[in-house]
C-alpha cells in the first residue's frame, strides 16, 4: 500500500521530495517496485524493514548514488523541490551539494579534522581561509563535536574515536550547506553511548534540514522519527506519522515486522 503524506512545514525549509510510480532495476533483476511518497522538509523520516528489502536502494535513488554501479535503471519519476533528479542533464555534482550522506561505516579522510570538513566547501570553489574556518567551526558546533576536538582541528582525523568519526561525516556533509541529509544507518556500528550522540543529534538537527534515516533498530526509529515507511521486498508496505504506525499500523505484514514475527 502507497500513502501519500501532507505535512505542513515553514516556508523557509526546502527539500521537499517527491516520489511517483518508481521502480528501479539491478540489470534484469527488479528491486523496487511502484514506489509513491512524498517526504516533506524539515523533518525526520525512517525506512524501516528486513535486510534486502530495498531501503538502502532506496535511499541512493535519492543523491543518485546508484549511478555508479553498472546496469542500473530508473523508471517513474523522483523530485526534490519539483525538480527531477534524473532529467537530462542535471549535475550530479550539484545535487549531491543539495543531497549530503552518512554512511553506515564511518569513512573520514586521512586528512586532518580541518580538512575533512573543508573539503566540499573547496570542491565547490571555497578558497578564502577565514570562510572556511568559519564553516568548519559551524559545522562542528552542528555536529555536537567542536567542543571536544576545537584544540585540535589540525590532527588526524583517523585519531578519533568511531562516535567521533561519524560525527565527523556528518559534520562533513552539513559544510556544504545541503538540504536534504541521507543517513544510512548512521549508529549500528557505534556503541550505546555514541549511538545515543547520533540520536540526539538528529532530533536537534529536526526543522534545519530534511533527514531521511535507514535503520534496522525500530526503538531507534521510533524515537527520532516524525515519519516511518516500511518496506518489504521492494515494495512500499506503508507509511505514515511514527507514533501511528508503531501502535496502530493498518497493514497485516507491518504488525507482524513490528512485533518481531520475521525480520
Amino acid at each position: 500500500m502507497n500513502t501519500t503524506i501532507t505535512t505542513k512545514s515553514p516556508n523557509c525549509i526546502r527539500g521537499c521530495i517527491e516520489v511517483k510510480n518508481l521502480n528501479f532495476f539491478y540489470g534484469a533483476s527488479q528491486a523496487l517496485f511502484d514506489i509513491n511518497m512524498r517526504i516533506p522538509p524539515g523533518q525526520v523520516t525512517a525506512l524501516i524493514g528486513p535486510s534486502g528489502c530495498g531501503k538502502s536502494t532506496f535511499l541512493r535513488i535519492l543523491n543518485r548514488m546508484n549511478d555508479i554501479i553498472e546496469g542500473t535503471r530508473v523508471e517513474g519519476a523522483v523530485l526534490i523541490d519539483d525538480e527531477d533528479l534524473y532529467r537530462d542533464g542535471l549535475d550530479v555534482v550539484t545535487l549531491r551539494k543539495r543531497v549530503g550522506m552518512v554512511f553506515q561505516k564511518a569513512n573520514p579522510f586521512p586528512k586532518s579534522i580541518f580538512e575533512n570538513v573543508a573539503f566540499g566547501p573547496r570542491i565547490h570553489g571555497i578558497r578564502d581561509k577565514a570562510t572556511l574556518v568559519d564553516i568548519v567551526e559551524r559545522s562542528l558546533h552542528r555536529a555536537g563535536l567542536w567542543d571536544e576536538v576545537k584544540t585540535r582541528v589540525d590532527e588526524s582525523a583517523m585519531a578519533l574515536s568511531g562516535g567521533q568519526q561519524q560525527r565527523l561525516c556528518i559534520a562533513r556533509a552539513l559544510a556544504v550547506d545541503p538540504e536534504i541529509l541521507l543517513m544510512d544507518e548512521p549508529a549500528s556500528a557505534l556503541d550505546p553511548r555514541s549511538s545515543a550522540r547520533i540520536e540526539d543529534l538528529i532530533s536537534e538537527l529536526r526543522g534545519e534540514y530534511t533527514i531521511i534515516i535507514v535503520t534496522h533498530n525500530m526503538q531507534q526509529a521510533a524515537r527520532v522519527s516524525d515519519l516511518t515507511a516500511f518496506f518489504f521486498e521492494g515494495h512500499l508496505i506503508e507509511y505514515g506519522q511514527t507514533d501511528h504506525l508503531f501502535t496502530k499500523p493498518t497493514a497485516v505484514k507491518t504488525e507482524e515486522y513490528i512485533t518481531g514475527r520475521f525480520g
